[in-house]
């Protein structure tokens, strides 16, 4: 989305696919921007989405259920499984883990170990449990309920802030993660926040929001990534939308669109979640 000026007055220009055609839309903002300009900017973007992309969401859910419904309960099993493993695969190794895809496959699939470190075999072990934890949970996402996962993940390996926020800083390359002193009160904003929007908007949106305003908190020593990876699996499969996995490959684009603001990770989201599942998007 871009605010443009033309002779002399502001508009606000977004251009967005629909059926492979690029739509063009405007939004009039006056001689001057105004200065709730980012409350407008998401009030437009939300216009623009109802009119194409949120289409485009709801189309791959229908066509992934029509499909889901068609595998007998043992290919079912077979496929979460293996979803399993991709899933503990590439956010480990987002997170620097030295288990390749094989391995982890043996790990979780032939309980084979890998003469590999101890503690990447075990939270290889631990998040593999946690995700299908995540998968069959009834339970609304909470603070207590993302504590427990990081502790069920971390319990072997870092016993000292495993099921624990932060009450020290941090910093992730170059950005510095808010002061300890304010975790409780920004947790508690983002399951305010959660519980407004939860249901107002997309799940696939709502994922996307959720991780990078949790991200953005960087409420644990360690371990942020993956919870809030875990956090959008339990945003998707909660709603019955297909999940999306962030793959290691492709971790420099995941990066660089935290770096940037919600806006911009949310479109970078929609645009990863249509490609992992362009076949349903097509039905």
């Amino acid at each position: 989305m871009d605010t443009i000026k033309h002779k002399g007055y502001y508009y606000l220009a977004h251009s967005f696919r629909i059926d492979g055609k690029v739509v063009h839309r405007e939004k009039y903002l006056g001689k001057q921007i105004p200065g709730t300009i980012e409350e407008t900017k998401e009030a437009f973007l939300q216009e623009c989405m109802q009119e194409g992309i949120i289409k485009k969401l709801k189309m791959i859910k229908k066509s992934f259920h029509r499909e889901w419904k068609r595998y007998p309960e043992s290919i079912k099993k077979k496929i979460l499984i293996d979803l399993s493993i991709s899933f503990t695969y590439n956010t480990n190794a987002i997170e620097g883990s030295t288990i390749t895809s094989d391995e982890t496959e043996d790990i979780i699939k032939n309980k084979i170990a890998p003469n590999k470190p101890l503690r990447d075999v075990q939270e290889t072990i631990n998040h593999s449990k946690v995700f299908f934890k995540v998968l069959n949970e009834e339970k609304e996402l909470s603070s207590s309920l993302i504590l427990l996962w990081h502790k069920e993940v971390f319990a072997d390996t870092k016993q000292d802030i495993a099921g624990k926020y932060r009450d020290y800083l941090v910093r992730v390359g170059g950005y510095i993660a808010p002061d300890w002193q304010e975790i409780n009160n920004l947790i508690k904003d983002f399951f305010e926040w959660y519980n407004k929007n939860k249901a107002k908007l997309n799940p696939v949106e709502l994922a996307a929001r959720a991780h990078f305003k949790f991200e953005k908190i960087h409420p644990f020593g360690d371990g942020n990534g993956r919870i809030g990876r875990l956090i959008i699996a339990h945003v998707l499969r909660k709603n019955r939308y297909p999940l999306l996995i962030i793959e290691y490959k492709k971790r420099k684009s995941y990066y660089h669109a935290l770096m940037k603001s919600e806006y911009d990770f949310v479109n970078y989201f929609f645009r990863a979640y249509v490609s992992a599942h362009r076949k349903y998007a097509k039905e």
